[in-house]
């Protein structure tokens, strides 16, 4: 094998290369849970804001924003929705086929008709859906979220539910979860800022 006349050369040759291959890799997202290979979404039927069937057809060629809730939630519903109508441009921009989707963890309250006219007081576009809850349980369940009815007899019954907001890709696996800040006084949160940035990281990683 024939040595390189000029050691160093090479070595800063080989040097720079290999950098520009790591500098050119797409960056990992930082914040999110990431899931590369994406995890599959049992089949499913739930009810949408215009009372047709939402079934896993409607997040097929989407990248979807799936958020648990329930309209009549004091705090962290219409907290996370306004937050996402906020940043509802940035998202298209990333990818034109981006949909929010409020799912119901309140079938009993929240009809189609309620769902919608909630939704759309924050984004004409979002769209919302629910089901019965032995429909709806193992479907969210299936997403790795979970909900509560708290004080089930009550009139005014309140539900605990996740804060985390599901990200599902055009081929309808489940590719990321954006969990929620917390802190003392504070309403759980998703921090936009860092969803969007790892949102354009996730679309990059998936055209690679």
């Amino acid at each position: 094998m024939v040595k390189p006349r000029y050691p160093l050369l090479f070595l800063l040759l080989v040097g720079g290369l290999m950098a520009a291959y790591y500098w050119s890799q797409p960056s990992l997202p930082e914040r999110a849970d990431y899931y590369p290979a994406g995890r599959d979404i049992n089949p499913f039927t739930l009810t949408d804001g215009e009372g047709q069937p939402f079934t896993a057809k409607d997040l097929s060629g989407h990248w979807t924003f799936l958020f648990l809730g329930y309209t009549y939630c004091p705090d962290i519903c219409p907290t996370t929705l306004a937050d996402l109508n906020s940043v509802y441009p940035e998202l298209k921009k990333i990818a034109p086929s981006s949909q929010v989707v409020f799912v119901s963890a309140d079938p009993k309250r929240d009809d189609s008709a309620r769902l919608k006219r909630y939704t759309a007081f924050f984004q004409p576009e979002f769209r919302a859906a629910t089901a019965p809850h032995p429909h709806l349980f193992p479907f969210v369940r299936n997403l790795g979220l979970v909900y509560s009815i708290v004080e089930h007899g009550s009139k005014d019954y309140l539900i605990d539910h996740s804060a985390s907001i599901v990200l599902i890709n055009p081929a309808g696996k489940l590719v990321a979860v954006f969990r929620p800040e917390v802190g003392p006084g504070l309403v759980p949160h998703v921090a936009m800022d860092g969803m969007v940035s790892d949102f354009a990281k996730i679309v990059r990683l998936a055209d690679e």
